[in-house]
């Protein structure tokens, strides 16, 4: 009896746990990325989740079946005692989970989370740049981002950038390195649109985001005052802190019968299948997420022409890339496809393809799990198959 004790005290956990850390709790890119993958890994991988609030993306995991625990401190403003009380609140948790991966997503996790876990001695530090903050913000915010992101790489263990871009940005900027970077794109998981999707005779144009800073739904709206109202219809759907600033320019304007503000929406799928056109007008982006849906559904895309975004959009192919915040160029782009209903349906199948082939669920899923298994197996982590 005493020598089966001994045996079985022997044998490696059944599973490795991955604590994944994400700002918030709501609605976004970086929440849709992280309820992918931990749905994804939880066949292999003892999986918690943990960001502040109670919001959709807490909601999405219980669904699903994955563990959450809500932070109370960790914002996504820099304020430097509620971040020094984020980072002891991540410390008591860290200490109790004890997890062989932290995996921190997006801007202000990616800097407390990281630290708690040095800290914590957890034994593997992943962080996935959706986004350099650096580069989406300005002054001393930037600054300030680009100082964290370079002393939190010292003490990260590997970095995952979701475009080519992002990873030629963080080598510049020496916020991550090439020995210890991956670029990995972001996929989605939704049913591809029909190829004969109807066209309506009055084009529905709709983009979707948080209406919030590096969104740039004000240009956008700009854009849209310079057709002629009768040739369009407009939805934007999100919510956000820059709500009021949106609608007043609607209003001042004059398209208040053209353009909606919808709110946030759960069926994304259906709004993009009663829509002809995808538009994102944004000043700083990885790769985003909303976009890869639009062209799945069979939408030709006007988007800016920043980050990850190029990566994705094929201009004249699968749609019109056009200058950050030029509200002429995405008015004639827009204007372009509105006029061309045959030229929208060639690029919203040649954007299905796109996402068909090169930004599918499987590849995604699999190159994170050859991420961790060879981080674990590097620090002689053994388990037992699931």
């Amino acid at each position: 009896m005493k020598n089966r004790l001994i045996e079985r005290r022997r044998l490696p956990p059944a599973r490795a746990r991955i604590f994944i850390v994400v700002t918030l709790s709501e609605t976004g890119g970086a929440q849709k990325y992280v309820t992918l993958l931990a749905e994804g890994l939880a066949s292999e991988f003892d999986v918690v989740v943990a960001a502040h609030g109670h919001g959709p993306l807490a909601k999405n995991l219980r669904r699903i079946g994955v563990r959450f625990v809500p932070l109370q401190h960790l914002r996504r403003p820099i304020t430097l005692w509620r971040d020094v009380l984020a980072l002891l609140e991540l410390l008591r948790v860290l200490r109790r989970e004890r997890p062989h991966i932290v995996h921190a997503v997006s801007s202000k996790a990616g800097v407390v989370a990281r630290l708690a876990a040095w800290l914590s001695r957890v034994p593997i530090r992943v962080f996935t740049a959706q986004g350099w903050a650096f580069s989406a913000h300005s002054g001393l915010a930037s600054s300030s981002y680009r100082w964290a992101d370079r002393v939190m790489s010292r003490l990260t263990t590997f970095t995952i950038c979701v475009s080519e871009s992002g990873l030629r940005q963080g080598l510049r900027a020496g916020t991550c390195h090439a020995d210890r970077s991956l670029v990995i794109r972001n996929a989605i998981d939704m049913p591809l649109g029909r190829s004969d999707r109807p066209q309506h005779e009055t084009p529905v144009l709709v983009s979707v985001g948080r209406f919030q800073r590096p969104k740039d739904f004000v240009t956008l709206v700009h854009a849209l005052s310079m057709l002629d109202k009768s040739s369009y219809r407009a939805q934007l759907v999100g919510d956000g802190p820059l709500r009021a600033e949106i609608e007043e320019e609607i209003r001042a304007l004059a398209l208040n019968d053209t353009v909606s503000l919808t709110g946030e929406l759960a069926d994304i799928e259906a709004v993009l299948a009663s829509a002809d056109l995808f538009v994102l007008s944004t000043d700083s982006e990885g790769l985003p997420l909303s976009i890869l849906e639009a062209m799945a559904a069979g939408l030709p895309v006007v988007a800016s022409a920043v980050g990850g975004v190029p990566e994705v959009v094929d201009h004249g192919v699968t749609g019109l890339l056009v200058p950050p915040r030029d509200a002429s160029s995405f008015a004639q782009a827009i204007q372009n496809l509105i006029e061309n209903p045959v030229r929208r349906r060639e690029m919203g199948i040649a954007g299905r393809a796109r996402v068909r082939t090169s930004f599918d669920l499987p590849t995604f899923l699999n190159c994170h799990l050859k991420v961790y298994r060879s981080l674990l197996a590097e620090r002689g982590f053994r388990f037992i198959s699931p």
